[in-house]
């Protein structure tokens, strides 16, 4: 990948910070809702005045949208006009502020793979509860020996002011995403020539680390999510379920997953549900720790900063959440002229497969939205050094929750001309953040057994 220099504030913060394992001094955490917004990201805009001052981001349902909760948000940005189109053949106006994964995709898809450039509206925002935390957060999380789990911290980012990359990782998998949840969701392993079978999924979870209840990491008993899934389409895919406990962790206890088949109508344990095995309804395109874009124990991997730039990402896609399956879905990948993108900073992550483990990766590039902690693009890299995979996540603001957060996942495979369309809500019911009925109780072998065989 191309090396960016790093930013000032980077410096200023990063190096400030001192010990990965320690948290931020009380001159640096005091920053936030100052220079820094409540998220830890630089509340002033560039210098170019291509990236805004943050000014608060949408907390709240705009005055110009008509709302309806059953139907998917509004773009409270209906008149935004394309600036510029980014293709192959002026992609190199660009590189500076082009990441290797869009290149890539470029190269590999000339003739059709573009991306139109708005400008960028730094729309982020979450409840106060979260800000409050972070604040919190800044002055007490600690990693856990070897970096595998969190300490002290609860609620919102861990490590709001971030200076190690394992500090940045467990900011995205601990994300606010709200408490508890049920959504409906779909997903399409797409052929090379846009041929695809549409698998539906109902999830659920309780996302404990949001708990309202708890004081610090130490009160999760090392569950960090209780999550099921349960695939009811098409028939031939429907009734099998997975239950996944997901260990804060993992060094004290891994994860716990089962899975239901309707085949032999058993709940067996389910440890393949992890690293790199293949994703659930996946179709091989992509791995188990690559859902929601990262997710599971770091263990695997040597993860380092590389610093803060900034970068095209896809960002307040509404658009692509209006339309049909058949309209998004293209060969080769997502009829672009649906999918907005806008310059932010991000922070990125080089993640290097330790020597002693396994993995299909051997080398994984995170980019990560500065304003939510939320990941933007992945470039995946084969046992060959060579880049195989490009993952693409939608971020949007959900204003009526509100909070920051994904819009889709897109897994493109590079050498097979195949991708994965994840986590698509455009012709599903809207989610649920506040699925009050959901307890922790609810998550056992013997639930998904009833689930599955309904």
């Amino acid at each position: 990948m191309h090396l960016k220099t790093l930013t000032a504030s980077f410096l200023a913060i990063g190096f400030a910070a001192g010990s990965a394992l320690a948290s931020v001094p009380e001159e640096v955490a005091a920053r936030l809702g100052q220079d820094l917004t409540p998220m830890g990201s630089e509340r002033a805009g560039n210098a170019a005045g291509t990236i805004p001052e943050w000014t608060g981001g949408i907390d709240t349902i705009p005055a110009n949208v008509n709302y309806d909760p059953g139907q998917s948000l509004p773009n409270p940005f209906p008149d935004d006009q394309v600036q510029f189109t980014i293709n192959a053949s002026n992609m190199g106006q660009y590189a500076d502020n082009l990441m290797p994964g869009y290149q890539a995709l470029m190269q590999r898809y000339p003739d059709s793979f573009e991306m139109n450039v708005y400008q960028t509206r730094r729309t982020c925002a979450y409840p106060d509860f979260v800000y409050e935390a972070n604040a919190r957060n800044a002055r007490v999380s600690q990693l856990a020996e070897g970096g595998n789990g969190v300490s002290e911290g609860i609620m919102g980012a861990p490590f709001t002011i971030p200076s190690a990359g394992l500090e940045q990782v467990w900011n995205h998998t601990l994300r606010y995403r709200s408490y508890a949840l049920t959504r409906q969701f779909a997903a399409a392993p797409v052929t090379p020539g846009g041929a695809y079978t549409m698998l539906t999924v109902q999830d659920e979870a309780i996302l404990m680390w949001s708990s309202p209840d708890a004081q610090r990491a130490e009160d999760l008993n090392n569950i960090s999510i209780y999550y099921i899934a349960n695939t009811i389409a098409p028939a031939r895919a429907a009734g099998s379920v997975i239950l996944v406990h997901e260990a804060m962790n993992a060094q004290i206890q891994p994860r716990q997953a089962w899975q239901y088949s309707p085949g032999t109508r058993r709940v067996r344990r389910a440890p393949n549900i992890a690293y790199d095995n293949p994703g659930t309804n996946s179709d091989g395109l992509s791995t188990s720790d690559s859902f929601d874009g990262y997710n599971g124990a770091p263990d695997r991997f040597d993860w380092r900063m590389v610093g803060k730039s900034e970068e095209y990402i896809a960002m307040n896609t509404y658009d692509a959440q209006a339309v049909s399956y058949d309209e998004l879905i293209q060969p080769g990948h997502l009829n672009q002229d649906h999918v907005r993108y806008e310059l932010h900073r991000v922070w990125t992550v080089e993640a290097t497969l330790r020597a002693d483990t396994r993995h299909v990766y051997s080398r994984r590039v995170k980019h990560f939205g500065e304003d939510s902690h939320g990941l933007a693009l992945s470039e995946l890299y084969d046992s060959r050094g060579e880049l195989w995979r490009v993952q693409e996540l939608h971020t949007l603001q959900y204003y009526h929750v509100p909070l920051c957060g994904s819009g889709g996942e897109f897994v493109y495979d590079l050498q097979n001309g195949r991708y994965l369309a994840l986590a698509l809500r455009n012709e599903e019911p809207p989610v649920d953040y506040f699925a009050e009925e959901l307890t922790p109780e609810r998550y056992t072998p013997a639930v998904i057994r009833r689930l599955g065989t309904r």
